[in-house]
């Protein structure tokens, strides 16, 4: 059997970590919303921006996995990108 080259494990990594970081973010809108109905606005603001540096960060995986040819075919990968309109409503996009 051919031993994986780092592009060929990085294919499998990247999707996975942004995954990985979907599901984090779900939590953090879960918490952010609870601190946000306890009255914690400041608090709430804090994970708001954890939300937006993920996005950000999912973006740059993204790039990266699009850089070195896409997801190992192998795999399963389906993307969730978190959206939060402006009265802090959570939706999902899947690509």
């Amino acid at each position: 059997m051919e031993q994986k080259t780092t592009i060929d494990k990085l294919r499998i990594l990247l999707p996975h970590w942004v995954e990985h970081n979907f599901h984090h973010g779900e939590d953090f809108w879960k918490w952010a919303e609870q601190v946000r109905q306890d009255g914690h606005q400041e608090l709430a603001a804090l994970l708001d921006q954890a939300i937006s540096s993920m996005k950000v960060t999912d973006g740059i995986l993204e790039k990266a996995l699009n850089m070195i040819g896409g997801a190992d075919s192998n795999h399963h990968h389906h993307h969730h990108d978190h959206a939060h309109d402006h009265d802090h409503q959570h939706c999902h996009k899947h690509d």
